[in-house]
């Protein structure tokens, strides 16, 4: 971290507090379901969570980070305006659906803020399209790949289960899901962490910090791993209870069979380096379990606006993120 000027730092200051806010606000994702099924209290929870979204950096490479340090926007048109719009477009974004207990991603309002902030500097020209568009992808197929493996997995345990008492698969399905919502808070950690990861090592690039070409130094892995988790401490209940029971109700085994889903979906998608929507993804899996039941399980109107503030994110976002390039330019 040497020969980094005091703004520089202000700024790397500012993406770790994006990165307490997504662990603040995403929080839910990882311990919703565990927290709905009364098998850990909220504040164990939270510790649970936090430890395993710390810990993540050793289980995955840093391919998010890349794409969304260079594949977003191009890096030559960064400095230190657009990340500023950039951050502050998506921590705007962050605590007002955080207040409001809307379940947003982070993930694409940071995207969002980078896309607005950059077209505010030099127009269409600042997206690297390719990037953008797998990005986008990924906000359909992520929870539909977590409704489709979340629904699968509970119809085959129903299966494998049909002949055990329901107290018996109860308490199997308790011990579970501490397996599964480790597995989860392991890819929220892996996918979401590694976001501010590439905001901070593109920042270090713009202004000629990094040695050779553009990389994330390890220093920068450990710094936002950490504030995820501590983010994650303090997660809030509103969003938990909207995913967690205000979706649809929730039995243990269902739990493990949609943290699970959700598990998988983040692993491959951290695999092949798209930033997708932690949030979108448990979304699926838990609608995925619930309509295993009957469609009538699933409250769809609850759904319907979780899915409105989906789309919303990455317009609203870049929109924030254009007004304070803007004003920190007319300031400067």
């Amino acid at each position: 971290m040497q020969n980094l000027s005091p703004f520089l730092l202000g700024l790397i200051v500012v993406a770790l507090i994006f990165d307490f806010l997504n662990g603040l606000h995403d929080a839910a994702n990882s311990i919703a379901t565990i927290v709905s099924t009364r098998v850990l209290r909220p504040q164990f929870a939270v510790f649970w969570a936090a430890f395993f979204n710390f810990i993540a950096f050793l289980f995955f490479g840093l391919h998010v980070a890349q794409t969304v340090g260079a594949g977003i926007v191009s890096p030559e048109i960064v400095d230190d305006f657009v990340i500023f719009g950039a951050l502050m477009g998506a921590i705007v974004w962050n605590l007002i659906t955080w207040g409001l207990g809307i379940p947003s991603s982070s993930s694409h309002a940071l995207i969002g803020g980078l896309v607005g902030a950059g077209v505010a500097k030099v127009g269409a020209s600042a997206i690297v399209w390719n990037g953008l568009l797998k990005t986008t992808v990924a906000i359909v197929l992520s929870p539909a790949l977590g409704f489709v493996l979340a629904l699968a997995l509970i119809l085959l345990v129903s299966w494998l289960f049909v002949r055990r008492t329901p107290g018996g698969v109860d308490a199997l399905f308790r011990m579970l899901q501490f397996a599964s919502a480790s597995l989860y808070s392991l890819g929220h950690g892996g996918n979401d962490a590694q976001k501010t990861m590439g905001v901070i090592a593109v920042l270090l690039y713009a202004h000629g910090a990094l040695d050779g070409e553009f990389h994330v130094p390890f220093w920068v892995v450990i710094a936002c791993q950490a504030a995820m988790g501590l983010g994650t401490l303090f997660g809030g209940w509103r969003i938990v209870h909207t995913m967690g029971s205000r979706i649809t109700r929730l039995t243990p085994m269902q739990g493990f069979c949609a943290e699970t889903g959700g598990a998988i979906t983040l692993f491959l998608a951290t695999g092949l380096g798209i930033p997708v929507s932690t949030t979108h993804t448990i979304t699926g899996a838990i609608v995925g379990v619930g309509a295993s039941r009957r469609v009538a399980a699933v409250r769809w109107n609850v759904a319907k606006d979780i899915v409105v503030a989906w789309v919303i994110t990455m317009p609203m976002a870049a929109f924030v993120a254009a007004a304070f390039y803007m004003l920190a330019r007319f300031v400067a």
